[in-house]
């Protein structure tokens, strides 16, 4: 397949069988910064979430995957871009509407301490959420907390009473996500929920996001730049770099069937068993990642590609089709 098979489309990286519940298209996120300069954090992002579908977003260190969430949430507004949730469209909402909509949209964040407010016991911390929103029976908001804490692993009679540092990391996040589900969410935006905590707490929150997803019917967004942990909790992974998507795959076969050079790349830092050739790639990618104030033309990761020709600095791929919800932006795959 050329180059030219081009998907205008975002809607043909998501399964048949499901509805989508999130449409991303064209998304462009650039911040000024002084002296006619200007960070292109994302630039033409297009893709879709699933119903009770898990997308984990990959890439190393300024790839743009956060800020792919938090756009989502119009935390700020992308600079162009269509973001809808269902059938609204998030971009052109009002503030107050905005604000309404956004109670379907929930964000864990990286950090679980500091995302909760220190002075505030675990209660008010869980409770707040409805009460701002206009529900009046105090009681029956307490018993859905305590519901709540319990489907998280959480005693309510241990932590009721606690401030966050009176919690460890783990308990903390735990708290995160409790108070996220007390808004009866239709997407949950995980930003490298658990880069921050130990190995072993790490397990457990990865299965308590599992688990909450099927018990919730939860869409998930899964941002991290651990492929392996991705790999682990995701339906499908999409691959960026410098703020463009070079590959979206199931996640299941991913090890063997990645093509965009980077994607290998990735996979060979996991540690474990390796694919034939994926490892020998890998130690021929050289060099650092671009600035984002002066992306490179063409293909972003031409500078460091070692399949790159003159056509990668020419022409920018786009995404194209090469299986069953497959699809990579590379010339020469």
């Amino acid at each position: 397949m050329s180059g030219t098979d081009v998907v205008t489309s975002p809607a043909a990286s998501l399964p048949t069988e499901q509805a989508p519940v999130l449409v991303v298209d064209d998304l462009v996120v650039e911040f000024p910064v002084g002296h006619g300069q200007t960070v292109h954090a994302v630039s033409g992002v297009s893709f879709t979430l699933g119903a009770g579908e898990t997308l984990g977003i990959v890439g190393e260190s300024g790839c743009g995957k956060s800020t792919v969430g938090k756009a989502i949430m119009q935390l700020p507004s992308p600079t162009s871009g269509s973001v809808r949730l269902n059938d609204t469209e998030l971009t052109t909402l009002k503030p107050g509407e905005l604000r309404r909509t956004r109670t379907q949209l929930q964000m864990i964040l990286q950090d679980p301490i500091s995302s909760l407010n220190p002075r505030r016991k675990v209660k008010h911390l869980i409770t707040e959420g409805p009460s701002i929103w206009g529900e009046k029976d105090k009681a029956a908001i307490e018993r859905r907390a305590r519901e709540t804490l319990t489907a998280v692993g959480l005693d309510p009679d241990v932590v009721w009473e606690r401030r966050p540092r009176e919690l460890s990391g783990g308990q903390c996040q735990r708290v995160c996500i409790a108070r996220a589900l007390m808004l009866e969410p239709t997407l949950m935006i995980c930003d490298e929920p658990v880069s921050s905590l130990d190995v072993s707490v790490q397990a457990q929150i990865l299965n308590l996001l599992e688990d909450t997803k099927k018990r919730y019917g939860l869409s998930l967004l899964f941002v991290a730049h651990n492929m392996a942990v991705v790999k682990n909790i995701s339906d499908r992974i999409m691959v960026m770099y410098l703020g463009k998507v070079c590959e979206i795959s199931p996640s299941d076969g991913l090890q063997e069937q990645a093509l965009h050079p980077y994607t290998r790349l990735l996979l060979a830092s996991v540690p474990g068993p390796r694919t034939p050739g994926v490892e020998d790639e890998a130690h021929e990618v050289v060099g650092e990642l671009p600035s984002p104030l002066n992306p490179p033309s063409g293909c972003r990761f031409r500078t460091r590609c070692p399949l790159a020709t003159d056509r990668c600095a020419q022409e920018e791929p786009l995404l194209r089709p090469v299986g069953e919800n497959h699809l990579v932006a590379c010339h020469h795959v």
